[in-house]
């Protein structure tokens, strides 16, 4: 199986990559936009990828935080509807409370998923990549400078401040109700 782009020339190979990290990828982007965007999102991921295939640096090693980098890039461009998705989470604490009664615990990690979600969708761009990346991808710190094309401190200063944020905005949430 095929470890770089560069070798994803023949459709099959392609395949096979599309099979090894496509899973990782749409988790990763469901998160960010939805199922029904986030599948539009892999594949077009993997057509840049494999239009892209002769630029991949295989000194970069693995190719999943090279394919991470490009899926993050093509979600900026979906940043309106990310952001309109979160603030509608964040809105729609009553869809926790229906007919049929759900336990307390439900009702609190479904107020706490709608409270992050406002909180995330007011952090910096770049710091949202980083958080998700690092939270959502399960990516090292080294793996996101790579998916992202930045130094490994900015990573580390990044999710420095964006876990302050989401610390002091869920705090304040807190005292507030």
């Amino acid at each position: 199986m095929p470890t770089t782009a560069t070798s994803g020339a023949d459709p099959a190979d392609l395949a096979g990559l599309f099979d090894r990290y496509a899973r990782d990828l749409l988790r990763y982007c469901t998160r960010r936009v939805g199922e029904q965007l986030a599948e539009d999102v892999v594949a077009e991921t993997f057509l840049v990828a494999y239009e892209r295939r002769d630029r991949y640096d295989r000194s970069r090693g693995e190719l999943l935080p090279w394919l991470y980098g490009i899926a993050t890039n093509l979600l900026r461009r979906h940043r309106r509807v990310e952001v309109r998705a979160l603030r509608l989470t964040a809105r729609d604490e009553s869809a926790t409370e229906g007919p049929s009664r759900r336990t307390a615990e439900r009702v609190d990690a479904a107020r706490t998923v709608a409270r992050l979600s406002g909180v995330l969708a007011g952090l910096p761009q770049r710091q949202r990549d980083v958080l998700l990346l690092y939270a959502v991808a399960e990516l090292e710190y080294a793996e996101i400078a790579a998916a992202l094309d930045i130094p490994l401190g900015t990573v580390q200063s990044a999710l420095h401040r964006a876990r302050t944020k989401v610390r002091a905005a869920l705090a304040a949430e807190g005292d507030a109700r």
